[in-house]
């Protein structure tokens, strides 16, 4: 049966959560402490927990040695094996060898008050120290997770809440401004990160990060949680509007789907988490313009150019009734799809699109009247001589000047044409002829025509 002390170790170390053997640790060094502060004596005090009785042992350790020049520290080795062979007899006392080290009880009952008082000091410290590194190794283990937290108080803007018995704090700028709190009010947080610090280790939660939103879809969705739904991308303007992209790892499965639920429960009970925060669910492609259509949602996209893949720019095409829809109040939706999506986006509307490509038409026209114009349809110049317009508008410029030869010099003239009257134009092929009238009505083609029609002049 264990002692008292060793029942009221085991019971402090459970109360705690820290090892008995750090509270051990602790006693032991504590007793160390204040003998050293009474004996005074310079000798290299040593301390020891006797599990059988209960107490703290305490020696003085010296080391053996040939001549005796500290006495406190040392023992010579002529009277170290006396000392043992008058104990133990002459097999002990002969295997002593210089550098062995000898201990020598010391009683602590002589300690008093003080010494008793400081002992208790260093122990609570010890223990504390341990309980702080604890709670710090483990809540930087679960950084990312959601936690369930009670609102204690409020400091600075700052709210201090509890988990279980530990306090953590959500900072002013890790805070919605679409929710307010009360004392005691229920809170569900993520754990952001772990701050040491002189009180302690601090935890800092956030209901504004995106991995809330996504913890949140784990909890509610069960495809997300088993692994069928992935998703793989979450931007949130806290208190205002969210975006998730997801993906179904199986065929049958619908992503978007399965994140709303039935009659968009599932979603629902996120948003009321939340306090009402909009949240557009968009499916996950590779293709980065099918991606950024779906981004863009609610608003519905005509048209998306690669405008530079390698900047990750897009240039977007809607309808004019749609254009607000697609850019947001003060440009939130267009902002989150981008941030979503990775990709710059250029939104413009249909009538915006149309101006441009007229513009550059007539800019063709009073480049091919002006003197010299010409010159640049000489071999082997063509490439060149390109203005940056006829890249902007997808048509190339030696194509163009069929096209105004031919009669279509204004951009209704060529919107009005038929694939098969543009088939008449000396040059023009069928394929050629579509990408013409997909780049001047806006329609179907999601591409570049610039590069197509580029590429087919030059063969």
């Amino acid at each position: 049966m264990s002692n008292p002390l060793q029942q009221t170790i085991e019971a402090l170390a459970k109360e705690k959560g820290i090892e008995p053997d750090v509270v051990i640790s602790a006693i032991e060094e504590a007793v160390a402490t204040a003998s050293r502060k009474y004996y005074k004596t310079g000798e290299n005090l040593k301390t020891r927990f006797n599990m059988d009785t209960g107490q703290v042992e305490l020696f003085a350790l010296k080391t053996v040695v040939e001549e005796v020049a500290t006495p406190a520290v040392e023992i010579g080795i002529a009277e170290a094996r006396d000392m043992y062979r008058g104990l133990y007899g002459d097999s002990v006392a002969d295997s002593i060898e210089l550098g062995d080290e000898m201990e020598f009880p010391k009683a602590t009952e002589v300690l008093g008050r003080i010494a008793a008082q400081t002992a208790k000091q260093v122990i609570f410290q010890k223990v504390r120290e341990a309980e702080r590194e604890n709670i710090f190794a483990e809540y930087n283990e679960r950084i990312g997770d959601v936690v369930n937290a009670t609102v204690k108080r409020f400091e600075n803007g700052d709210i201090i809440l509890e988990i279980g018995r530990i306090e953590a704090a959500l900072p002013r700028k890790e805070q919605s401004r679409a929710e307010s709190y009360s004392p005691a009010d229920r809170v569900r947080c993520v754990i952001k990160g772990v701050n040491r610090n002189a009180k302690g280790p601090q935890i800092v939660l956030s209901r504004t990060d995106p991995a809330l939103l996504i913890k949140l879809f784990e909890q509610e969705v069960p495809e997300i949680y088993d692994g069928t739904v992935v998703i793989r991308g979450a931007v949130r303007e806290a208190g205002d509007r969210a975006k998730v992209a997801v993906f179904s790892r199986e065929r049958d499965v619908d992503p978007v789907g399965a994140c709303v639920g039935m009659k968009g429960t599932r979603v629902q009970s996120i948003i009321r988490e939340l306090r009402g925060e909009k949240i557009d669910i968009v499916e996950f492609s590779e293709d980065p313009i099918a991606f950024v259509t779906n981004a863009l949602s609610p608003a519905k996209v005509q048209r998306v150019s690669i405008v530079d893949e390698q900047e990750h720019v897009l240039e977007v095409v809607v309808e004019d009734r749609q254009l607000s829809l697609a850019i947001g109040k003060k440009g939130q939706n267009v902002r989150l799809a981008a941030k979503l999506t990775g990709w710059r986006i250029d939104i413009k509307s249909e009538e915006e699109q149309r101006r441009a490509v007229e513009a550059q038409f007539e800019g063709l026209e009073t480049a091919a009247e002006e003197p010299g114009a010409e010159a640049a349809e000489t071999p082997g110049d063509t490439d060149t001589a390109q203005p940056a317009a006829y890249v902007l508008a997808g048509i190339g410029d030696k194509t163009v000047r069929k096209l105004m030869a031919a009669g279509y010099g204004t951009v209704e003239a060529l919107a009005a044409a038929t694939v098969a009257q543009l088939l008449d134009v000396p040059g023009i092929g069928g394929k050629t002829a579509e990408k013409i009238l997909a780049a001047v009505r806006g329609e179907g083609e999601t591409a570049p025509v610039a590069t197509t029609l580029d590429t087919e002049e030059r063969s």
